[in-house]
């Protein structure tokens, strides 16, 4: 006969395995990241005032003086994009691509050319527009998709057939 303390040691091995989750260590770190307000050395702004705030700390005067005076479709294309997407992380996740996706952008290069041209508007004093930027943002990554899919081809094709008489109350038909 087995000793009540071996069943319950069994009992509480096995319920500990059952309960344990196999974590992601990508997902995890992803995480870890989207909390912090400090990545690789670099403050992560949490919202656009704070991008704004920190533009205005790393660029000098006469580098705001010739962004401001470039047109806004110019000013997207002469700002360096890779620098915003790289040391903010919006590729790996931070907490400003965070508030990015709850604004309803999700391409890291979309996120920094939003951030552009919010900057530049505020710079210049015009209407930030933000909903407006969002909704263009939004429909430009579904045009993307919508050319995917186009230059998509099927690799597998599934054909089930579909039984058209209902069964009865009883299962029969």
């Amino acid at each position: 006969m087995k000793s009540p303390f071996f069943v319950l040691l069994l009992l509480l091995i096995v319920a500990n395995c059952c309960m344990a989750q196999a974590t992601d260590p990508y997902e995890e770190k992803y995480q870890w990241r989207l909390k912090q307000e400090v990545l690789y050395g670099v403050y992560i702004p949490k919202d656009v005032n704070e991008v704004f705030l920190e533009l205005n700390k790393k660029m000098d005067e006469p580098s705001k003086a010739m962004f401001k005076a470039m047109n806004e479709s110019e000013a997207t294309s002469k700002l360096l994009f890779s620098w915003l997407t790289h040391n903010w992380s919006l590729y790996d996740g931070s907490r400003l691509s965070k508030y990015l996706n709850g604004l309803g952008i999700f391409d890291p290069e979309d996120m920094a050319g939003f951030l552009i041209i919010a900057y530049h508007r505020s710079l210049n004093k015009k209407p930030l527009e933000i909903k407006e930027l969002i909704k263009i943002f939004q429909e430009k990554e579904q045009q993307r998709k919508q050319e995917r899919m186009k230059r998509g081809k099927v690799i597998f094709e599934k054909t089930e057939k579909k039984d058209s008489i209902p069964p009865t109350n009883n299962g029969q038909r």
